[in-house]
Parts: C-alpha cells; structure tokens; sequence
C-alpha cells in the first residue's frame, strides 16, 4: 500500500509539473488582456541575434582541424531552440491572438491584415531555413521582415 501511495505521489507531482511547464510557453489564449506587443517584437530580435551569434561560432568551429564536437553540438542546438522560439511567438502570439482578421469590405484593413499574414509567414519560415543552415543571409532576411512586420503591426511612427 505503501508503494502504491509513493507511485501515485510522483505521478501527481509529475503531472503538476508537467501541465505548468506547458502552460507557462503559450502565454494564456483566455484573453487574459495581458499583451507585450513591444516585448515580443524585441524578443523577437533578441532570437535573431543569438542565431546569428550560434552560426557564426557553428562555422568558426567547423574550420578547425579538429573540431571540439561537443561545442559544435551546443551551438546546433542553441540556434535550434531559437528558431523554435521565434516560430511561437509569431504563431501562438501574433497569429493566434493579436493579428485580427479584417473583412475585404474593408480594403484598407484587409490589406493591412495580409501584409502582416505575408511577413510573419515570411519571419517563420526564414526561422525554419535558419534550423537548417549556417547562411548569414537568413539573418539579414529575418531582420528585415521583422523591421518590415513592426511597422505593418504598429504603424509607420513606431
């Protein structure tokens, strides 16, 4: 009985812990009205630069004659978790909850919901080719889709 008890005990604190890590990636999507646009934007660069920094030290490591393996490894995984990352936040936050669809009676608000469609489409999938490549040239892409995205979201002013 004892151990029956201990067995159950642990599954109990598993579950717990299990369900709060979930919960504590996606935001909320009650609403809860708490919102970070500008946060997210800034996360959102703060991603692209540690990517960035991740291939940089992934090619730099690579041309040794003898690669530290491990380190190699390390850095794969880091610009792997970025990206992942990045790819949430456009989608769980910006997607899902913050961009909000506009009726095509509306051509000027249409319009602003597809440009944003089209660049956070564009900022998810250049995250995704960052998952497969070293190339620098994502980075610059990135960035300018975000810049490009900031503007579409939160007008020309900000």
């Amino acid at each position: 009985m004892k151990k029956i008890t201990q067995l159950l005990s642990a599954a109990f604190i598993f579950g717990i812990i299990t369900l709060s890590s979930y919960q504590a990636k996606a935001h909320c999507e009650i609403p809860c009205g708490i919102y970070g646009d500008s946060v997210r934007i800034a996360l959102l660069y703060e991603h692209i630069e540690t990517i960035e920094k991740s291939m940089n030290q992934i090619n730099e490591l690579s041309k040794s004659d003898s690669p530290d393996y491990n380190q190699l490894v390390r850095w794969v995984m880091n610009k792997e978790e970025h990206a992942k990352e990045m790819q949430e936040i456009v989608s769980q936050y910006f997607l899902h909850q913050r961009v909000k669809i506009a009726s095509s009676a509306d051509e000027a608000a249409y319009r602003k919901y597809v440009k944003q469609l089209e660049l956070l489409h564009h900022i998810s999938v250049f995250a995704m080719k960052s998952k497969q490549s070293t190339d620098l040239s994502i980075i610059d892409t990135l960035r300018e889709k975000l810049h490009l995205f900031e503007h579409a979201y939160f007008g020309d002013d900000h």
